[in-house]
């Protein structure tokens, strides 16, 4: 990994500004990173890379999401019948 995604993850505290979501309402933001770590899981897990980089996404949406959201994801995850497309 490089030097400058190790500081971007040591310096992380909250969520940076993403213009793709720009109004206050940051519910899309929040399901979106969720998606992206989970694809870049997938994605480098099957290139079997290090997905250390995937870490950035988990880390936004943990502090965007409400815990509940996050819980009821995984489970649907695991159980199979998840809305999104990873």
């Amino acid at each position: 990994m490089s030097d400058k995604i190790e500081e971007k993850l040591k310096n992380y505290r909250t969520a940076p500004f993403d213009a793709r979501f720009p109004n206050t309402n940051q519910t899309r933001n929040c399901f979106q990173n969720y998606l992206d770590f989970h694809r870049c899981n997938k994605a480098l897990s099957a290139k079997d890379q290090d997905t250390a980089p995937c870490q950035w996404y988990q880390r936004v949406y943990k502090s965007l999401c409400p815990i509940s959201w996050v819980q009821k994801w995984d489970d649907q995850l695991e159980a199979g019948n998840f809305p999104g497309k990873i």
